[in-house]
């Protein structure tokens, strides 16, 4: 052990670390700094892991390391050391994650599971709500900050450009949302009138954990918002709020990220009603509550959404548009088609296609079109008009109907709702594209190729 605090102490970087001896061959030593590392006990031996689901076959009952906090481990215990040499003493925690949820269950892929378990995933985390997200909830008054930070990556952070538009909206109180990665070297102008939400599936993404140490070096309140107890960010933040989306095994997220969703409605709604701007919040609980049937409701006609993203296959690039909260949610769209079907995709606010974007749209074109803001439906479908006349082929995705008959226009309609939830339903529809193009392009799914479920370094 000795030799282990040394050669710790002299390393540079994130690490997390199992370490044999020869002279001790039945003896692991474990050890770790900003990298994730989990400690299964069983009563057939004990198991060293990065996350969950690689232990959950054997068993459910892990401990959760700390940085620099040293792990011994033998066939019939595990001890814990400090870098003084002196013993510690862990909770051994429970992991509610069945088994099942971490395997493939007949689907061909782990991504297609996930996507199909969304109204499980909605249902357990808004139930959360009024369960283990009360007491944190409660605890929060959002009277005391005069102005809201979300800081995030990947799809997480496209979490929070959706809940920039429902906070402002709702709140109206300034809401900025910054990729963590940026955060972190920008000089924020944050202090303890601040509150800074963190989103992270894992709750370990490096970038997202050092955006908290800053924000919190700087006297800001922070808020997470993870998937997974006990790990960096849960166990670091002012307050945690957990979603109930379960192991989440496909790189590319869907069920994590509509939970993510679903919290950030139910928190905006909560401060909107503390702030005095709604008088009653019933209504918009009520349409939070329906989204799971909703989704269902997706999900049980996938056919049209497989037979049109069988004809995407050869395109090179796919053009996403939007207004407004559609905005929002279409990069959430085009990330996750790049993401898995390795198709070039990007996102454009419709407005801006007149700015330099339509440049980029000629004959045979895909573009993706939202529309569920009922006051801008004639806006975007303007964009559509304009792209359709040089050449482009649209998918029209949204419950605003278009009456016009056009066979450059395919739609695919969504349950009527509340517009500022209605990225809840699109995104449904969009991860069932990329998987689909994806699906017919015959790759590897479930482990794109570049990419990591958590993105534990910089």
């Amino acid at each position: 052990m000795e030799t282990v605090i040394k050669v710790s102490n002299r390393l540079e970087g994130s690490f997390a670390l199992g370490i044999m001896c020869v002279d001790e061959p039945d003896t692991l030593v474990a050890i770790k700094k900003d990298n994730p590392l989990i400690i299964g006990v069983s009563e057939h031996g004990q198991f060293i892991a990065s996350d969950v689901p690689a232990v959950l076959k054997h068993t459910n009952q892990v401990y959760y390391l700390d940085d620099k906090e040293i792990a011994v481990l033998r066939k019939d215990s595990v001890q814990f050391w400090g870098m003084d040499k002196e013993p510690l003493q862990k909770k051994l925690e429970t992991v509610t994650w069945s088994l099942d949820s971490a395997e493939k269950g007949g689907y061909e892929h782990f991504m297609l599971k996930e996507i199909m378990e969304q109204p499980k995933a909605l249902r357990d985390t808004i139930q959360a709500a009024a369960g283990c997200n009360k007491d944190a909830l409660d605890s929060l008054d959002i009277t005391q900050f005069d102005k809201i930070v979300i800081t995030a990556c990947g799809s997480a952070f496209n979490a929070g450009v959706v809940a920039r538009y429902v906070f402002e909206r709702l709140c109206r109180l300034s809401v900025e949302v910054e990729l963590a990665s940026e955060f972190r070297y920008k000089d924020a102008i944050v202090d303890d009138k601040t509150l800074v939400i963190l989103v992270s599936q894992s709750g370990e993404t490096a970038d997202t954990i050092a955006a908290m140490r800053e924000a919190k070096d700087r006297g800001a309140f922070t808020l997470a918002i993870v998937n997974v107890v006990g790990s960096t960010i849960s166990k670091e933040a002012d307050v945690c709020l957990l979603t109930a989306a379960g192991p989440e095994i496909a790189v590319a997220t869907t069920k994590a990220f509509s939970a993510q969703l679903v919290v950030l409605y139910m928190l905006a709604v909560r401060f909107a009603t503390s702030l005095g701007q709604i008088s009653g919040d019933a209504g918009l609980l009520a349409e939070i509550a329906a989204l799971p049937d909703k989704v269902a409701e997706i999900l049980s006609h996938v056919d049209s959404i497989q037979k049109y993203a069988s004809t995407c296959v050869g395109y090179k690039s796919i053009f996403f548009i939007g207004r407004n909260i559609d905005y929002a949610i279409a990069l959430e769209g085009s990330l996750k088609l790049k993401e898995i079907s390795y198709i070039h995709s990007e996102a454009y606010a419709g407005g801006e296609l007149k700015h330099g974007t339509i440049s980029l749209v000629e004959e045979d074109t895909l573009v993706v079109a939202l529309a569920n803001c009922e006051r801008l439906f004639s806006k975007i479908m303007s964009n559509v008009e304009q792209v359709v006349s040089r050449g482009a082929k649209v998918l029209l995705i949204g419950s605003c109907k278009d009456n016009e008959s056009d066979d450059r226009i395919t739609l695919i309609g969504l349950p009527e709702g509340h517009e500022l939830f209605s990225p809840s339903l699109s995104v449904v529809v969009l991860q069932l594209f990329s998987y689909y193009v994806a699906a017919n392009k015959g790759l590897d799914i479930d482990k794109p190729r570049n990419l990591a479920k958590s993105v534990t370094v910089e």
